[in-house]
């Protein structure tokens, strides 16, 4: 399908500018979703995120995976999701002093997260994070099912507003074959750029509540590493920067946190 032709006369919208860099420390547990401009880069990355996702699978299980992933990571592309990863625990108590490899064994239960960020062009002619916040404060707060609440981050101000939403199931959906309620939570955080005209947008989803103050630790942690200039990966995390474990948006927004 292919977009109409802009009529005679009239002047083509100019594209969005393209977001200023930015940095932040993806958790451990984070699994990036292969985001990449082209179909042959998204391809690749693919494969590599199920062997890490999947790290006890084999070829039945990879293959058919990653064309799977492939596409999901081409939607969010395309609905301007700059990066984007799936976040799996263990809900096993010994999980957190396990191994990795076994940390992350589905045997005893995994509560999951779904985590994206998105880059959103802003209209201010002035950058000025704090009016800018302001105005997504207010916003927000317009809405009675959203807890609203400043944020004072390392890198500015920012807004979070965090949602919790009760859907009934149907029977034919449920392991019981009776209605069951699920309770979903969202937390997402407006960070405007004090480098331009953009808002960064990070979004933590999980049906997973019962961990809501883990995941709401994680992101508060992810939030603390946020930089709108290029960090010290030492005075970051006391590492040298080889492990992979910062994202950086635009470019190699695929880069995340240790995925096995």
């Amino acid at each position: 399908m292919t977009s109409p032709a802009t009529p005679a006369g009239q002047p083509q919208r100019p594209s969005p500018p393209e977001p200023p860099p930015l940095w932040f420390v993806a958790p451990d547990g984070f699994y990036a979703l292969p985001i990449a401009p082209t179909p042959e880069e998204r391809t690749g990355k693919a494969r590599q995120f199920v062997r890490g996702l999947f790290s006890r699978g084999d070829d039945t299980v990879w293959e058919p995976a990653a064309p799977y992933y492939a596409g999901l990571a081409e939607l969010m592309a395309a609905q301007g999701i700059s990066y984007a990863a799936i976040g799996l625990y263990s809900t096993a108590e010994a999980g957190a002093a396990a191994e990795p490899a076994a940390r992350y064994a589905p045997t005893d239960g995994v509560a999951q997260c779904v985590f994206t960020v998105t880059a959103v062009p802003t209209d201010q002619v002035r950058v000025d994070t704090e009016v800018i916040a302001r105005g997504v404060q207010a916003v927000l707060g317009t809405d009675p099912h959203n807890d609203v609440r400043w944020l004072d981050l390392p890198c500015g101000p920012a807004v979070s507003s965090v949602t919790l939403t009760r859907y009934t199931l149907a029977p034919e959906v449920t392991a019981t074959g009776e209605p069951e309620e699920l309770l979903t939570g969202q937390m997402q955080v407006h960070v405007p750029f004090p480098t331009g005209p953009h808002t960064a947008v990070f979004t933590l989803f999980t049906a997973f509540t019962d961990y809501w103050r883990e995941f709401s630790d994680l992101m508060g942690e992810l939030l603390r590493s946020v930089s709108f200039v290029e960090p010290t990966l030492v005075a970051l995390d006391g590492k040298d920067g080889q492990d992979g474990d910062v994202a950086y948006l635009p470019g190699e927004a695929g880069v995340s946190g240790p995925a096995g």
